[in-house]
């Protein structure tokens, strides 16, 4: 049953074009009905974060174009250029899955947030029925093989992520990060880890704005800072020096008046700002203000490769280990295909059998005599059986007929070999 991914992220794909593909947590179940309702998609799965936005089928006739038609025009894109997506099938979707759940295709090798994000898309579409045994049992076995490479491995032993380069990126603007005030925008993971890191580095005072108010109090109570409302955003901007905006908003939290506006109360003070979101928070014209560092996700890459060579090693055990695992998926995989089409193809020969007894048996009831009646049973059922297979083979080309003769002659012993004996009480099951 062929499994295939479709994606863009950091690798291929700049911000400006990956925050227009990507799909906001509250619209998932409606994409994921609108994806399933595709002819030929069996299951499906949409992953989307700040960094990659990837979707998952079973589907034995949908194409990579008509999966990636539907997808732009979902999003009412113009047509993407080849390099800006991937493609992985079948036992390379399993590898690219299985190294995503353990944080080897991030941005930040090894983070661990992505395994977060991943069991959110899973519960996700799990809620939404878009799954399937193939994919659910993928997704599971993501998740052990990215606690196994994390438990095996040094993949986690340097505190190194997106949330860790935010503040060490902070740390080469500002010396002293207990002379600063920061402003956090938002209260999900992201914003969690800026905000323990913060705490950790001394900061003078951190201020946490989110939509919900319970959820900043409880992220303020946590790193000691205060909480505010989006509302209060704009009376926040003139006293913070370091602004980290990491929200789920599908437009800009933090717009270009107010924070003119900011600008002209701090009288020359440099204000630095990074926007982690995907749409962006921060309406890109400001970082043209004067005395403001506004930086976004992909600008992080410079302190990112920096970290990066300290876990290269781990990556690379890493990455044997996944390989190993992706066999075993693949293989049960195999097994279940080969167990639908075995199941199939006694299914049709019990229909051929079924068929050509009754008519035997009508035969009997009109006084034919059994031993013509049992030549019919026999020449009428070799031929039902032998009638599809030998009409394909005669129809096929060249390099195919070459394939199904070689298949043939191994499956019916024609070569010379032996097929085991038939155990009568047990050759009709599945």
């Amino acid at each position: 049953m062929p499994l295939m991914t479709l994606g863009l992220s950091h690798h291929t794909t700049p911000i400006e074009l990956r925050e227009r593909m990507a799909f906001a947590e509250a619209d998932l179940p409606d994409a994921l009905a609108r994806l399933r309702a595709l002819e030929g998609v069996d299951e499906a799965a949409i992953l989307s974060t700040c960094n990659r936005t990837e979707i998952m089928v079973v589907s034995p006739r949908l194409s990579e174009g008509a999966l990636l038609a539907w997808w732009q025009g979902d999003r009412s894109v113009a047509p993407l250029h080849p390099q800006h997506v991937y493609r992985h099938i079948d036992q390379k979707c399993v590898e690219h899955t299985l190294a995503v759940a353990a944080g080897l295709d991030s941005m930040v090798l090894g983070e661990p947030q992505i395994l977060g994000q991943m069991k959110q898309s899973f519960a996700i579409a799990n809620e939404a029925a878009s799954l399937g045994p193939v994919l659910s049992r993928l997704f599971q076995h993501a998740f052990a093989v990215a606690k196994q490479v994390r438990s095996q491995t040094d993949i986690g032993a340097h505190p190194v992520s997106v949330a860790y380069a935010s503040v060490q990126m902070a740390k080469r603007i500002y010396e002293d990060l207990s002379q600063q005030t920061a402003l956090l925008v938002g209260a999900g993971e992201m914003i969690t880890l800026v905000g323990r890191y913060l705490q950790q580095q001394g900061v003078k005072q951190i201020i946490v704005a989110n939509r919900s108010l319970e959820r900043a109090d409880a992220l303020a109570a946590e790193i000691g800072g205060t909480a505010i409302t989006l509302d209060g955003l704009a009376q926040a901007l003139p006293g913070a020096d370091l602004v980290v905006s990491s929200t789920a908003a599908r437009d800009a939290v933090i717009r270009y008046d107010a924070m003119r506006q900011a600008v002209k109360q701090r009288r020359r003070k440099p204000v630095f700002m990074i926007d982690l979101a995907v749409p962006r928070d921060i309406e890109p014209r400001i970082g043209d203000l004067p005395d403001v560092y506004l930086y976004t996700i992909d600008d992080l890459r410079h302190v990112v490769a920096e970290n990066m060579k300290l876990r290269e090693g781990a990556a690379l055990q890493a990455k044997a280990l996944i390989t190993e695992q992706a066999q075993v998926f693949v293989h049960w995989l195999d097994a279940r295909d080969a167990g639908d089409t075995l199941r199939a193809l006694r299914d049709n020969a019990a229909r051929q059998r079924d068929e050509v007894l009754a008519k035997a048996l009508r035969r009997l009831d009109g006084g034919e005599p059994a031993d013509q009646v049992l030549r019919y049973l026999a020449d009428s059922l070799t031929n039902k059986l032998l009638h599809a297979p030998v009409s394909r083979l005669g129809r096929a080309s060249r390099i195919e007929q070459s394939l199904l003769l070689d298949a043939t002659r191994r499956l019916f012993a024609l070569d010379g070999g032996r097929l085991p004996p038939v155990d009568e009480g047990t050759d009709r099951e599945a």
